[in-house]
């Protein structure tokens, strides 16, 4: 059975027949994204984008796209005019659009669960964007976060959104005084057999991963052979002054895992950031919740791989000092990585996988 808050309850506890007018259009409107496009699409992921007459940033620029405006593509270049770490461009109406700042994604509904794990159900955004919301007597209904497809979520509960409809109660470990709600179809349960161990027969001591900052790679090894290798996105290079909080990803030969979470809310923790858009989608302030596949190797400052669902810009430095990966490739670090991970824990902690960073 679905728990049920009355729409009595709703009435009295958040002034809801007062904001329903201006509620309900917006619940509809978020929605409409899951219908509107068909076929290969991406997510503008920054704040603007230029769509070109030709695939180069010196060509005519005829018109702009904005943040998650959901794009139809037609076929992907390589081009000849670069820029040379990331040189696809995707052709798009009337023009072509850089890669870079913009996010492949995809629409599939799932089917509704009634029942939880103890420890919480882990889960996957499947859709190009649902936004959450969250529920208090106080203020009724409130918008916090835009969560994005393929970040990653842990789901306690279900109950009525208010939309009437099913949703999930996601608990997130960064803002842990509070719970919100996303619609339950929006959201796929992962199954334990996607996160075996990768090569669990190979030794541990014979595992180790090698970042080059010059060249923007990874490379995992097991002995001798190399079992992937992949560019990534590490941190921006920043002058050390006093006071600032350093972007740069610290190098040496002797980092280890220590901590891997399936699912990490990067940033502040704050529910309701200062800077935010009309609907809480914050603009400026740090806010990553649900980043994927988490890989902690260096536990003073918190650099990890994990996975990146606000860009595809690799080859190029883009992170606060972590090390950004496609969520599939991050995927695969966090099964093929010391300490092993088991099912429903939030946090797997021990001495593992050697990590040089040069």
């Amino acid at each position: 059975m679905v728990k049920k808050l009355s729409r009595r309850k709703f009435l009295q506890l958040g002034g809801f027949s007062l904001a329903g007018l201006a509620l309900q259009p917006y619940i509809d409107s978020i929605t409409d994204h899951l219908s509107e496009k068909t076929g290969r699409m991406i997510r503008i992921a920054r704040d603007s984008l230029s769509v070109y007459k030709q695939p180069s940033d010196e060509s005519e620029i005829l018109y702009t796209r904005y943040r998650d405006e959901l794009v139809n593509v037609y076929y992907s270049v390589v081009s000849e005019y670069g820029p040379g770490y990331n040189p696809v461009w995707y052709r798009v109406w009337g023009g072509y659009i850089h890669s870079g700042y913009t996010v492949e994604v995809q629409t599939k509904l799932n089917p509704i669960l009634y029942s939880f794990p103890e420890t919480g159900l882990l889960t996957e955004i499947t859709v190009p964007y649902t936004q959450a919301w969250y529920y208090s007597t106080l203020d009724g209904w409130r918008p916090v976060y835009r969560l994005y497809y393929g970040s990653a979520h842990w789901v306690r509960d279900i109950d009525e959104g208010p939309d009437g409809e099913p949703w999930y109660k996601i608990e997130d470990e960064a803002a842990s005084s509070y719970v919100y709600f996303v619609p339950a179809q929006h959201l796929r349960a992962v199954p334990d057999d996607e996160l075996t161990p990768i090569s669990p027969d190979v030794p541990a001591e014979q595992k180790y991963i090698v970042v080059s900052i010059a060249e923007q790679s990874l490379t995992a090894y097991e002995g001798s052979n190399i079992v992937m290798r992949t560019t990534i996105s590490s941190g921006i290079p920043r002058m050390n002054l006093p006071g600032m909080i350093p972007t740069d990803t610290p190098t040496g030969d002797d980092f280890h895992v220590s901590s891997k979470m399936p699912s990490k809310h990067m940033g502040n923790g704050q529910l309701w950031p200062e800077n935010v858009d009309t609907y809480g989608n914050p603009l400026y302030d740090y806010e990553l919740p649900g980043v994927p596949w988490t890989t902690f190797f260096e536990p003073e400052t918190g650099v990890a791989f994990h996975g990146t669902y606000w860009h595809t810009n690799f080859g190029m430095t883009m992170s606060h000092g972590c090390v950004n990966m496609r969520i599939d490739e991050a995927k695969w670090i966090f099964r093929w990585t010391t300490p092993v991970w088991h099912s429903g824990v939030w946090e797997e902690r021990g001495w593992g996988t050697r990590v040089i960073v040069k």
